[in-house]
């Protein structure tokens, strides 16, 4: 499997000292530690590059193109974060990690999206530990519950407008994604939540960064924009988005 090549990569002796270590060198550091409460098998660290990969190139993919979905529907923001990501990057070849804490009003636009279309819009199924009320109905003990994310999203209670993209609602909010905002909560909460959150954020930001600071965009003629979502595990759009870019100009 291409995992054990991976790793096996990792432990040749020949391989260069990495300047900074990735996920399989603290695996492969954490397993040769002997003073670990928790031994690491090579099948262990397999299967967590498994949950890494699987998990985070589906999500990721669909919240990119649900960011270009909207920022195609409204140019006057995609205008504002071209400029904000030419600005940080002026000079440059590409967006660097370094420059993405700068990039205010493009994490707005990647909140906005993930209120509107959260890449899993049930989040991860719960079971009641014991019988409980909710909204003056009764839920037994052992029920599936499951957590609608979007909706929650959309809620007018506590979301102005809530139908519209509006990435300013998070310049001047402290709402984050991380679960301590239940009226925002994207990627779960709690001990429940999703564990790559900071794997899948920095991968987000940056492709959507260097995507912007490098091309613009709009739709291929003849092509109508529908939003159109397919449920699954993974909110996908129903019909593929197809996109003309354009080098900028230097």
């Amino acid at each position: 499997m291409i995992y054990e090549e991976v790793i096996q990569k990792h432990l040749d002796p020949s391989r260069p000292k990495p300047q900074h270590e990735d996920l399989v060198d603290v695996l492969l550091r954490i397993q040769k530690d002997t003073n670990q409460a928790i031994n690491i098998s090579s099948k262990q660290i397999k299967g967590v590059l498994v949950d890494m990969f699987i998990a985070g190139t589906d999500t990721s993919a669909a919240t990119l193109v649900w960011i270009m979905c909207e920022l195609i529907r409204n140019p006057l923001v995609m205008r504002r974060v071209q400029v904000e990501v030419r600005e940080v990057a002026k000079g440059k070849l590409k967006v660097e990690e370094s420059d993405l804490p700068r990039l205010v009003y493009m994490k707005a636009v990647i909140k906005e999206t993930w209120r509107l279309h959260p890449p899993v819009p049930l989040l991860v199924p719960r079971e009641t530990l014991e019988e409980c009320g909710v909204g003056g109905y009764r839920i037994p003990c052992k029920t599936r519950v499951l957590v609608d994310a979007r909706l929650i999203g959309k809620d007018p209670k506590y979301w102005e407008n809530p139908n519209e993209f509006q990435p300013e609602r998070f310049l001047e909010s402290s709402i984050d994604y991380r679960g301590k905002h239940f009226e925002f909560i994207p990627f779960g909460v709690g001990r429940r939540g999703c564990p790559g959150i900071n794997f899948a954020v920095p991968i987000v930001e940056f492709a959507l960064a260097n995507l912007l600071f490098r091309f613009d965009w709009q739709l291929t003629p003849g092509e109508i924009l529908d939003m159109d979502a397919e449920f699954g595990l993974t909110m996908i759009k129903k019909i593929p988005l197809c996109l003309l870019a354009t080098c900028k100009s230097s």
